[in-house]
C-alpha cells in the first residue's frame, strides 16, 4: 500500500510538471508589465471579472472567478450567466474612478494588475460582486488576502440561491458526483476517510479505494510553506469539508490544494 501511494507520489509530480507549464506565449515579457497604480477611471469591461482603465492597463478582480465568456478562445463555451456578469460588473465601475489595492502578487502572467476595487465610496467591487451572486471565491497561494471575508458575501448569496447559485451548473456537488465533472473549477463537499502525507506529499482520501475515488492532495513544497505552520494535517480526518479548485484526473478525481484557504472544515 505505501509502496503505491510513493509510486503514485511520483507519478503525480510529473503529472503536475506537465499540466501547469503553458506555451511559451502565454506569459508577457516583464518588460510589458504595466506600473501598478493605486487608481484610475474604468475604461471598458472585459468580462465579469477583468476591466482596462482609461490608460489601457488591464484589471483582474483578484480573488474571483466570475462566469467565462470564450474571448476568442476556440471552442470555449460561455458558461451560464456570463453576460449578466460583465453587466454587474459594467454597471459597478464603468467609466468611474476606482482605487486600487494590492494584496498579494500585483501583476499575473498575462500582464494584468492583480487588485481589489474600491468605488469613491469606499463600496468593494469584489465583496459587492459576490453578495450578488455574480461570482465565486477563487483564491491563489501568492494572492490570499481578505478571503474570510469574500467566503462570508459568497455564503450569503449562496444561502439566498442570488446569481449564479440558482442556477444547477455552479452548485456544490457530493465528492461521489467528481469523475462527471472533470476539468472544470468546482465546489465539492464530502467526508474526509483518511488523512496521510507520504513523502512530504499530503493526501486526503475520501473513499477507501485511493485509485478511483476522489483525493485531495498538496506538494510537499505547498506542505513546507502552509500546511507544517498551519493546520495539521490529521485535522481532516473525518470531518465534512467543502473544498474548492480545478479537478483532474490522476487515479481518481483529484485537486490540487495550493494553499489552506481553498479547503473548509463543515460544522
Amino acid at each position: 500500500m505505501q509502496r503505491n501511494l510513493i509510486t503514485a507520489a511520483l507519478l503525480l509530480a510529473c503529472l503536475m510538471v506537465v499540466s501547469t507549464a503553458g506555451p511559451a506565449t502565454a506569459r508577457k515579457p516583464a518588460a510589458q508589465w504595466p506600473e501598478p497604480v493605486a487608481r484610475g477611471y474604468v475604461k471598458s469591461v472585459v468580462d465579469g471579472d477583468t476591466l482596462v482603465l482609461r490608460n489601457g492597463t488591464e484589471v483582474r478582480l483578484v480573488g474571483i472567478q466570475a462566469p467565462k465568456l470564450p474571448l476568442g478562445r476556440k471552442n470555449f463555451p460561455t458558461w451560464p450567466l456570463a453576460p449578466d456578469a460583465k453587466a454587474a460588473l459594467t454597471k459597478l465601475a464603468i467609466e468611474k474612478e476606482l482605487t486600487l489595492e494590492y494584496g498579494g502578487r500585483k501583476i499575473d502572467r498575462h500582464g494584468r494588475l492583480l487588485a481589489h476595487l474600491y468605488l469613491k465610496d469606499g463600496n468593494w467591487i469584489q465583496g459587492a460582486l459576490l453578495e450578488a451572486g455574480m461570482a465565486r471565491v477563487y483564491s491563489f497561494p501568492d494572492n490570499r488576502s481578505r478571503i474570510k471575508e469574500m467566503l462570508k458575501h459568497e455564503k450569503s448569496a449562496r444561502m439566498a440561491k442570488r446569481g449564479i447559485w440558482g442556477h444547477p451548473y455552479y452548485r456544490i456537488i457530493n465528492h461521489r458526483q467528481t469523475p462527471r465533472h472533470l476539468r472544470s473549477f468546482q465546489l465539492i463537499e464530502g467526508k474526509v476517510q483518511k488523512a496521510v502525507v507520504v513523502r512530504g506529499r499530503a493526501y486526503l482520501n475520501f473513499g477507501e479505494n485511493w485509485r478511483n475515488d476522489f483525493t485531495i492532495t498538496m506538494s510537499p513544497r505547498t506542505m513546507r510553506r502552509f500546511w507544517r505552520k498551519g493546520p495539521a494535517i490529521d485535522r481532516y480526518q473525518g470531518k465534512n469539508i467543502r473544498v474548492r479548485g480545478w479537478l483532474k484526473k490522476f487515479n481518481g478525481p483529484m485537486i490540487e490544494a495550493s494553499h489552506p484557504e481553498q479547503i473548509e472544515i463543515l460544522e
